[in-house]
């Protein structure tokens, strides 16, 4: 089998998948679908109209879509072919955008193998640092902070008081491990800082994207739980616990004491009160401010940010890219909900969508 084709890439990643067109094609690089020519992969995860129109407009050579679209693109398909001499695959699975960012990752390798330590870093004499790791320029590791295997700790990092886990990732300029925000009056009005002895406990698999901000805890710890993403410039407080696999894009400000679930997704620019829980699978909308608890798959957004799970119209596979909702619980939750109350989707809707544009576009 050509190691170079779709079907070798699809067979190791063990997908389910249908084929059209010729299936043959070698894979020479990867482009998005209005950019392609006849040796590139490229993807769509939409079933719209001007969408399937793309696809079939495209000179990618090898497509990967969306399954509930296979008979669409088949019926058109058969007009296109017979005009141009163009050869061209598609391939059907169930979520095009994750089989192409895993081809993506076989074809090019895109792991970050750097490893060492530089000249320019510096570790303390009590700080522990795993196999196969990776230290830039002016990286500080502090006293008693320990770091896993296979982790890189990017240029002008600052660790202090943590504890980082193995396969992580810390872009450069973030520093974690500081004390967090707490003061106390006394009767003359005086500001007395409140005592900080926790760490910072970064689990395995975490990425910190650049310039953030993560506080030690007081009198317990930060936690961020194994597979969270970080994008750059949020802050994070002091005893903060983040759950599993949750996304937390740029500008994010979490406050102290807050617990978020697994699954969730932190739109751009949100804030989060301190003291408060946010549940499991949680989307919470672009510019919201949360102050009050969230229940697990809720969907909130607005200043104060309230739910509007049940008056927006997005796509199922959108919430689940989102915040791992599945497809059948949203289903059923519309089901329940329409059978109580009469909702004006189409009208309501649009003012909520536009609340949560920002949060849908950073899934591109």
């Amino acid at each position: 089998m050509d190691e170079r084709t779709a079907e070798f890439y699809l067979e190791q990643l063990e997908y389910n998948y249908t084929f059209l067109g010729q299936n043959r094609i070698p894979i020479d690089n990867i482009a998005p679908i209005d950019k392609g020519t006849s040796s590139h992969l490229s993807f769509c995860s939409s079933d719209k109209r001007e969408d399937i129109e793309a696809i079939l407009n495209s000179n990618s050579g090898i497509i990967l879509c969306k399954k509930n679209i296979v008979d669409v693109i088949r019926q058109k398909n058969k007009f296109i072919s017979s005009n141009s001499s163009l050869p061209k695959l598609f391939v059907f699975v169930d979520n095009p955008r994750l089989v192409f960012i895993k081809i993506a990752r076989l074809m090019k390798d895109h792991k970050d193998n750097r490893k060492g330590v530089s000249k320019h870093a510096i570790i303390a004499d009590s700080a522990k640092i795993g196999r196969d790791c990776y230290l830039g320029d002016l990286a500080i590791v502090g006293e008693g902070c320990i770091v896993g295997d296979n982790t890189i700790i990017d240029s002008r990092i600052v660790l202090k008081n943590s504890i980082v886990g193995n396969n992580c990732t810390l872009q450069s300029g973030s520093i974690v491990g500081e004390d967090g925000f707490a003061f106390e009056r006394d009767n003359n009005m005086n500001l007395e800082k409140f005592p900080h002895y926790g760490k910072v406990i970064i689990k395995n698999n975490i990425e910190i994207f650049a310039n953030c901000s993560i506080a030690r805890g007081s009198l317990t710890n930060t936690v961020i739980e194994e597979g969270t993403k970080i994008d750059a410039l949020c802050h994070i407080a002091h005893n903060v616990h983040i759950g599993k696999n949750t996304q937390i894009t740029a500008g994010v400000v979490v406050g102290g004491s807050t617990i978020i679930g697994n699954n969730c997704w932190l739109g751009l620019n949100s804030t989060i009160k301190h003291k408060i829980k946010i549940g499991d699978d949680v989307i919470v909308g672009s510019g919201s401010s949360v102050i009050q608890n969230v229940e697990d798959k809720d969907i909130v957004a607005g200043n104060p940010a309230k739910s509007i799970k049940h008056k927006i119209n997005i796509s199922d596979d959108k919430l689940f890219l989102m915040g791992g909702q599945s497809n059948e619980n949203r289903n059923e939750e519309h089901r329940q909900t329409f059978q109580k109350k009469d909702y004006s989707i189409k009208l309501k809707g649009l003012t909520y969508l536009y609340i949560l544009i920002g949060t849908l576009l950073t899934t591109a």
